[in-house]
């Protein structure tokens, strides 16, 4: 039986990874940095119905000690990097602890790996926002980087450090280049999520109105659950590399607002509105990424249409807010 460590395991990408792994035949364990809100923290994996199922181990990436102690508990064959402060906007209110957490926490892992279990194969979570100001049009794993956030900046130290170790110490790390996906377990700070929990509670007529930032920001949109995927996949090859994972279609926050408001029957020109307060210190105004080294080495594509994903959010918010009345 293999062993997995997930970081962010409670998170939207731990609890589906862990729900893969599970199928796979995995013992799954999920370092889990305490809190006072315990006992909902793992709500996400109690929706998927694999609580009981992962195995919780108390360790924080800000503490090598605790991370020390949890490879050495787990002992696993696969470790994936899924921790950080992931919320874009916050880290230009908290950017040294997004710095601490998302940069050097993966600094950290990567140094107790090397120290505990160098053999195990190593996932770090990287993501299309290291684009930042696109340098091309079509982003791949050749595209040139240009962060416009603290996190941004802080998972570009991450990524390179990743590469840095793979080619220093020999390890078999590998990075994902993720562009946005979504699903039911997003969270509700997050774009996707706060539109998709607006629709229901407009159509439950407990708002009547969705204050949003820049409609016309445009990202490569697909579902967390294709993208474990190829989480897993990665960490299965011969040789570790660098992959990105997107569907390679487009889509604006305004088009995404049409397809939600109208899965609820609803228009959403008639419930959106605009508010400066939503907007970034600095916009990243395209992603489109180019999955082409996946689809080739990995074998991977995603599964799940934009259309399916959105109506799959909105008819998740509508049962939790109808269960709350």
């Amino acid at each position: 039986m293999k062993r997995a460590l997930i970081t962010g395991v409670t998170g939207q990408d731990g609890a589906y990874l862990s729900q893969l792994l599970l199928a796979k035949g995995y013992a799954v364990f999920g370092l889990l940095r305490r809190s006072a809100s315990a006992d909902v923290i793992a709500e996400r994996l109690r929706w998927l119905g694999i609580a009981g199922q992962v195995t919780l181990v108390d360790g924080n990436l800000t503490d090598i000690s605790s991370l020390i102690r949890a490879l050495n508990e787990t002992a696993p064959d696969e470790i994936y990097n899924l921790g950080a402060q992931s919320f874009v906007k916050a880290s230009w209110n908290q950017p040294l602890l997004t710095g601490q957490v998302t940069a050097m926490g993966a600094a950290n892992l990567l140094e107790a790996v090397r120290l505990v279990r160098p053999q195990a194969r190593f996932y770090q979570a990287s993501s299309s926002e290291m684009y930042g100001l696109i340098q091309e049009k079509v982003q791949s794993e050749k595209t040139p980087f240009y962060p416009r956030s603290p996190y941004a900046v802080a998972k570009l130290y991450a990524h390179w450090l990743t590469v840095n170790y793979r080619e220093s110490f020999g390890m078999h790390a590998s990075s994902g280049i993720l562009f946005n996906h979504e699903s039911p377990l997003r969270g509700i700070e997050f774009v996707t999520r706060k539109v998709t929990d607006g629709v229901a509670r407009i159509k439950l007529g407990l708002a009547t109105e969705l204050a949003m930032g820049n409609l016309d920001a445009t990202r490569d949109w697909g579902h967390a659950r294709d993208y474990v995927e190829g989480m897993w996949r990665m960490l299965q090859q011969d040789v570790a590399d660098d992959y990105v994972l997107a569907t390679g279609r487009t889509t604006s926050v305004r088009e995404f607002c049409r397809l939600a408001f109208a899965h609820a029957g609803l228009d959403y020109e008639r419930h959106v509105k605009t508010d400066v307060a939503f907007l970034r210190p600095a916009e990243v105004d395209v992603l489109h990424g180019a999955a082409r080294k996946a689809r080739e080495k990995l074998g991977w594509t995603p599964a799940t249409s934009l259309e399916t994903m959105v109506a799959e959010m909105v008819d998740a918010d509508l049962a939790r807010h109808r269960a709350r009345m």
